[in-house]
Protein backbone atom coordinates (compact mmCIF):
# COMPACT_ATOMS: atom_id res chain seq x y z
CA UNK A 1 0.00 0.00 0.00
CA UNK A 2 2.95 1.97 0.10
CA UNK A 3 3.17 3.47 3.58
CA UNK A 4 5.77 5.41 4.23
CA UNK A 5 6.47 5.86 0.43
CA UNK A 6 10.29 4.64 1.29
CA UNK A 7 13.49 4.08 -1.23
CA UNK A 8 12.14 0.57 -1.93
CA UNK A 9 8.80 1.95 -2.78
CA UNK A 10 10.40 4.55 -4.68
CA UNK A 11 12.75 2.29 -6.81
CA UNK A 12 9.44 0.27 -7.75
CA UNK A 13 7.65 3.53 -8.82
CA UNK A 14 10.35 4.80 -10.69
CA UNK A 15 10.41 1.13 -12.59
CA UNK A 16 6.60 1.82 -13.69
CA UNK A 17 7.62 5.41 -14.82
CA UNK A 18 10.61 4.03 -17.22
CA UNK A 19 8.14 1.41 -18.39
CA UNK A 20 5.78 3.64 -19.47
CA UNK A 21 7.42 5.97 -20.69
CA UNK A 22 9.33 3.60 -22.66
CA UNK A 23 5.56 1.84 -23.70
CA UNK A 24 4.13 5.86 -24.63
CA UNK A 25 1.28 5.18 -22.18
CA UNK A 26 0.42 6.70 -18.72
CA UNK A 27 1.60 5.53 -15.64
CA UNK A 28 -0.92 4.40 -12.68
CA UNK A 29 0.05 3.93 -9.07
CA UNK A 30 -2.55 1.83 -6.73
CA UNK A 31 -2.59 2.15 -3.24
CA UNK A 32 -5.06 1.54 -0.59
CA UNK A 33 -7.61 3.94 1.96
CA UNK A 34 -6.55 1.92 4.64
CA UNK A 35 -4.14 -0.77 6.04
CA UNK A 36 -5.42 -4.63 4.94
CA UNK A 37 -4.77 -5.66 8.08
CA UNK A 38 -7.75 -3.25 9.89
CA UNK A 39 -9.79 -5.11 7.24
CA UNK A 40 -8.81 -8.95 7.38
CA UNK A 41 -8.39 -8.45 11.26
CA UNK A 42 -10.92 -5.96 12.77
CA UNK A 43 -10.62 -7.63 16.10
CA UNK A 44 -6.62 -7.12 16.83
CA UNK A 45 -5.12 -4.20 17.48
CA UNK A 46 -4.89 -1.77 14.29
CA UNK A 47 -1.53 -1.74 12.34
CA UNK A 48 -0.08 1.72 12.92
CA UNK A 49 0.12 3.74 9.89
CA UNK A 50 3.73 5.71 9.06
CA UNK A 51 2.04 8.67 7.02
CA UNK A 52 -1.81 10.15 6.44
CA UNK A 53 -3.33 8.68 3.43
CA UNK A 54 -3.62 12.52 2.35
CA UNK A 55 0.35 12.65 2.58
CA UNK A 56 1.26 9.20 1.11
CA UNK A 57 -1.31 10.47 -1.94
CA UNK A 58 1.12 13.95 -1.55
CA UNK A 59 4.56 12.19 -1.91
CA UNK A 60 3.65 9.69 -4.48
CA UNK A 61 2.31 12.30 -6.90
CA UNK A 62 5.58 13.94 -6.67
CA UNK A 63 7.33 11.20 -7.84
CA UNK A 64 6.55 11.96 -11.68
CA UNK A 65 3.55 9.54 -11.86
CA UNK A 66 0.74 10.48 -14.09
CA UNK A 67 -2.27 9.01 -12.15
CA UNK A 68 -2.53 7.80 -8.25
CA UNK A 69 -5.56 5.43 -7.00
CA UNK A 70 -6.30 5.27 -3.43
CA UNK A 71 -8.94 1.83 -3.51
CA UNK A 72 -10.69 1.12 -0.82
CA UNK A 73 -9.88 -1.83 0.98
CA UNK A 74 -12.85 -3.97 1.41
CA UNK A 75 -13.84 -7.24 2.78
CA UNK A 76 -15.02 -7.91 -0.85
CA UNK A 77 -11.89 -6.54 -2.52
CA UNK A 78 -9.70 -8.77 0.11
CA UNK A 79 -11.60 -11.71 -1.45
CA UNK A 80 -10.08 -11.51 -4.93
CA UNK A 81 -7.85 -13.69 -6.38
CA UNK A 82 -4.99 -12.05 -7.98
CA UNK A 83 -6.13 -13.04 -11.22
CA UNK A 84 -9.54 -11.43 -10.30
CA UNK A 85 -7.66 -8.41 -9.28
CA UNK A 86 -5.45 -7.86 -12.21
CA UNK A 87 -8.77 -8.63 -14.21
CA UNK A 88 -10.35 -5.65 -12.16
CA UNK A 89 -7.67 -2.98 -13.19
CA UNK A 90 -7.89 -4.12 -16.84
CA UNK A 91 -11.39 -3.64 -17.25
CA UNK A 92 -12.05 -0.41 -14.81
CA UNK A 93 -8.56 1.18 -15.67
CA UNK A 94 -6.73 0.06 -18.87
CA UNK A 95 -4.11 -1.45 -16.94
CA UNK A 96 -2.20 -3.97 -19.53
CA UNK A 97 1.50 -4.08 -17.76
CA UNK A 98 1.69 -5.02 -13.45
CA UNK A 99 5.06 -3.52 -12.17
CA UNK A 100 5.29 -5.66 -8.67
CA UNK A 101 7.95 -5.31 -6.30
CA UNK A 102 10.37 -7.95 -6.61
CA UNK A 103 9.02 -9.46 -2.78
CA UNK A 104 5.01 -8.70 -3.41
CA UNK A 105 2.59 -10.78 -2.86
CA UNK A 106 -1.16 -9.83 -3.50
CA UNK A 107 -4.71 -11.65 -4.14
CA UNK A 108 -6.35 -13.98 -1.56
CA UNK A 109 -4.59 -17.08 -3.24
CA UNK A 110 -1.84 -15.46 -2.34
CA UNK A 111 0.88 -17.07 -5.15
CA UNK A 112 4.66 -17.43 -4.44
CA UNK A 113 6.09 -16.72 -7.18
CA UNK A 114 6.77 -14.21 -9.77
CA UNK A 115 5.81 -16.62 -12.89
CA UNK A 116 3.10 -17.35 -11.10
CA UNK A 117 1.46 -13.77 -11.42
CA UNK A 118 3.12 -13.98 -14.71
CA UNK A 119 0.88 -17.09 -15.93
CA UNK A 120 -2.12 -15.41 -14.51
CA UNK A 121 -1.86 -12.47 -16.02
CA UNK A 122 -1.12 -13.74 -19.39
CA UNK A 123 -4.58 -15.06 -19.82
CA UNK A 124 -5.81 -11.76 -19.70
CA UNK A 125 -3.19 -10.87 -22.14
CA UNK A 126 -1.44 -9.06 -19.50
CA UNK A 127 2.27 -8.29 -18.63
CA UNK A 128 3.95 -8.55 -15.49
CA UNK A 129 7.13 -6.53 -14.57
CA UNK A 130 8.97 -7.57 -11.46
CA UNK A 131 11.05 -4.13 -10.31
CA UNK A 132 14.62 -4.88 -9.13
CA UNK A 133 15.35 -4.85 -5.57
CA UNK A 134 16.56 -2.16 -3.34
CA UNK A 135 20.40 -2.14 -3.75
CA UNK A 136 21.14 -1.20 0.04
CA UNK A 137 19.77 -1.72 3.74
CA UNK A 138 17.02 -3.90 3.57
CA UNK A 139 14.11 -1.68 3.99
CA UNK A 140 10.43 -2.35 4.61
CA UNK A 141 7.47 -0.45 6.04
CA UNK A 142 7.75 -3.01 9.29
CA UNK A 143 11.06 -2.02 9.81
CA UNK A 144 10.76 1.35 9.58
CA UNK A 145 7.18 1.18 12.00
CA UNK A 146 10.02 -0.54 15.00
CA UNK A 147 12.47 2.57 14.09
CA UNK A 148 10.43 5.07 14.95
CA UNK A 149 8.47 2.96 17.81
CA UNK A 150 11.67 2.62 19.13
CA UNK A 151 12.59 6.65 18.85
CA UNK A 152 15.50 5.89 16.47
CA UNK A 153 13.92 8.67 13.44
CA UNK A 154 17.07 9.17 11.75
CA UNK A 155 17.96 5.31 11.07
CA UNK A 156 14.30 5.86 9.64
CA UNK A 157 14.95 8.72 7.69
CA UNK A 158 17.85 7.05 5.76
CA UNK A 159 15.31 4.37 4.83
CA UNK A 160 12.61 7.31 4.06
CA UNK A 161 14.67 9.37 1.98
CA UNK A 162 13.16 11.76 4.09
CA UNK A 163 12.23 12.70 8.34
CA UNK A 164 9.33 10.61 9.21
CA UNK A 165 6.86 13.51 9.86
CA UNK A 166 3.47 14.22 11.69
CA UNK A 167 1.23 16.56 10.29
CA UNK A 168 -1.67 17.93 12.35
CA UNK A 169 -3.50 21.10 14.00
CA UNK A 170 -2.12 23.37 16.31
CA UNK A 171 -4.34 23.44 19.50
CA UNK A 172 -4.41 25.04 22.62
CA UNK A 173 -2.90 23.23 25.63
CA UNK A 174 -2.48 23.88 29.17
CA UNK A 175 0.15 27.03 28.92
CA UNK A 176 2.70 25.37 30.96
CA UNK A 177 5.48 25.40 28.75
CA UNK A 178 5.32 29.42 28.63
CA UNK A 179 5.21 29.00 32.25
CA UNK A 180 9.12 27.15 32.13
CA UNK A 181 10.39 29.72 29.67
CA UNK A 182 9.76 27.56 26.69
CA UNK A 183 6.86 27.83 24.59
CA UNK A 184 5.63 25.49 22.76
CA UNK A 185 2.98 24.38 19.97
CA UNK A 186 0.39 21.40 20.83
CA UNK A 187 0.03 19.17 18.15
CA UNK A 188 -3.47 17.93 17.78
CA UNK A 189 -5.86 16.53 15.25
CA UNK A 190 -3.46 13.63 13.68
CA UNK A 191 -5.12 10.84 11.44
CA UNK A 192 -6.44 7.98 12.59
CA UNK A 193 -3.87 5.17 13.61
CA UNK A 194 -1.36 7.44 13.05
CA UNK A 195 2.61 5.65 14.42
CA UNK A 196 3.70 8.04 17.05
CA UNK A 197 7.92 7.89 17.86
CA UNK A 198 8.54 6.37 21.29
CA UNK A 199 8.65 8.90 24.23
CA UNK A 200 10.80 11.30 24.34
CA UNK A 201 12.68 14.77 23.31
CA UNK A 202 13.44 15.37 19.37
CA UNK A 203 15.51 17.65 17.57
CA UNK A 204 12.58 18.84 14.87
CA UNK A 205 12.01 21.20 12.07
CA UNK A 206 8.27 22.17 11.62
CA UNK A 207 6.49 23.73 9.04
CA UNK A 208 3.84 26.19 9.40
CA UNK A 209 1.88 28.46 7.04
CA UNK A 210 4.55 30.74 8.23
CA UNK A 211 7.33 28.73 7.28
CA UNK A 212 10.16 26.20 8.38
CA UNK A 213 11.46 26.42 11.88
CA UNK A 214 14.00 24.46 13.92
CA UNK A 215 12.87 23.48 17.24
CA UNK A 216 12.76 20.58 19.83
CA UNK A 217 9.48 18.41 20.32
CA UNK A 218 8.39 16.32 23.75
CA UNK A 219 6.41 13.21 23.21
CA UNK A 220 5.08 11.53 26.30
CA UNK A 221 2.98 12.27 29.34
CA UNK A 222 5.38 15.23 30.96
CA UNK A 223 5.33 13.23 34.40
CA UNK A 224 6.83 16.54 35.92
CA UNK A 225 4.48 18.76 35.28
CA UNK A 226 1.11 16.68 34.75
CA UNK A 227 -0.60 13.46 36.26
CA UNK A 228 1.44 11.88 33.74
CA UNK A 229 -1.80 9.91 32.56
CA UNK A 230 -2.43 11.65 28.87
CA UNK A 231 0.03 11.93 26.36
CA UNK A 232 0.79 15.06 24.26
CA UNK A 233 3.25 16.16 21.48
CA UNK A 234 4.51 19.53 21.91
CA UNK A 235 7.12 21.58 20.24
CA UNK A 236 9.30 24.28 20.94
CA UNK A 237 9.96 27.27 18.33
CA UNK A 238 13.36 28.64 18.52
CA UNK A 239 12.12 31.05 16.46
CA UNK A 240 9.85 32.38 19.69
CA UNK A 241 6.38 32.55 19.93
CA UNK A 242 4.39 32.25 17.06
CA UNK A 243 0.10 32.72 16.87
CA UNK A 244 -0.63 29.69 15.01
CA UNK A 245 -3.24 28.42 16.77
CA UNK A 246 -5.69 26.42 15.03
CA UNK A 247 -3.13 26.06 12.28
CA UNK A 248 -1.81 23.28 10.37
CA UNK A 249 1.48 21.84 11.10
CA UNK A 250 3.91 19.17 10.38
CA UNK A 251 6.82 18.31 12.17
CA UNK A 252 9.49 16.44 10.96
CA UNK A 253 11.78 14.15 13.67
CA UNK A 254 15.20 14.70 12.33
CA UNK A 255 17.01 13.35 15.91
CA UNK A 256 16.54 11.81 19.03
CA UNK A 257 17.93 13.51 21.88
CA UNK A 258 16.74 11.87 25.58
CA UNK A 259 14.10 9.53 26.98
CA UNK A 260 11.08 11.01 28.71
CA UNK A 261 11.86 11.18 32.49
CA UNK A 262 9.88 12.39 35.87
CA UNK A 263 12.46 15.27 37.20
CA UNK A 264 12.55 15.97 40.92
CA UNK A 265 11.95 19.35 40.48
CA UNK A 266 10.67 21.99 37.73
CA UNK A 267 13.94 23.52 38.39
CA UNK A 268 15.78 20.24 37.26
CA UNK A 269 13.02 20.07 34.15
CA UNK A 270 14.08 23.47 33.35
CA UNK A 271 17.44 23.12 33.22
CA UNK A 272 16.97 20.16 31.09
CA UNK A 273 15.20 21.62 28.95
CA UNK A 274 18.25 24.12 28.25
CA UNK A 275 20.58 21.41 27.64
CA UNK A 276 17.87 20.12 25.38
CA UNK A 277 17.42 23.13 23.23
CA UNK A 278 21.61 23.47 22.73
CA UNK A 279 22.08 20.02 21.43
CA UNK A 280 19.19 19.95 19.21
CA UNK A 281 20.45 23.64 17.86
CA UNK A 282 24.15 21.79 17.26
CA UNK A 283 22.18 18.98 15.39
CA UNK A 284 19.59 21.28 13.21
CA UNK A 285 23.01 23.56 12.48
CA UNK A 286 24.17 20.86 10.38
CA UNK A 287 21.13 19.71 7.82
CA UNK A 288 21.19 20.75 4.78
CA UNK A 289 17.86 22.42 3.58
CA UNK A 290 17.90 20.73 0.36
CA UNK A 291 17.74 17.06 2.11
CA UNK A 292 14.32 17.96 4.17
CA UNK A 293 10.74 17.54 2.30
CA UNK A 294 9.32 20.75 0.90
CA UNK A 295 8.39 23.83 2.95
CA UNK A 296 4.67 24.56 2.63
CA UNK A 297 1.74 22.07 3.65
Amino acid sequence: MFDGVHLGHQLIISTLCAQARAAGKASLVVTFDRHPQHVLRPDAAPTPLIMSLRERLRLLGELGVDYVLPLPFTAELARLTAGQFMATLQQRWGVDTLVMGYNHRFGSDRMDRIDDYRRAASALAMQVVQAPEYDGAHVSSSIIRRLIGEGRVAEAAALLGRPFALEGTVVHGEHVGTGLGFPTANVGGLPPHQLLPADGAYAVQAVTEKGRFPGMAGVGTRPTVSDGLHSSIEVNLFTGRLMIYDQPIRVEFVQWLRGEKRFSSVTGLIRQLAVDREQALKILHNIDDSNTTNNTL
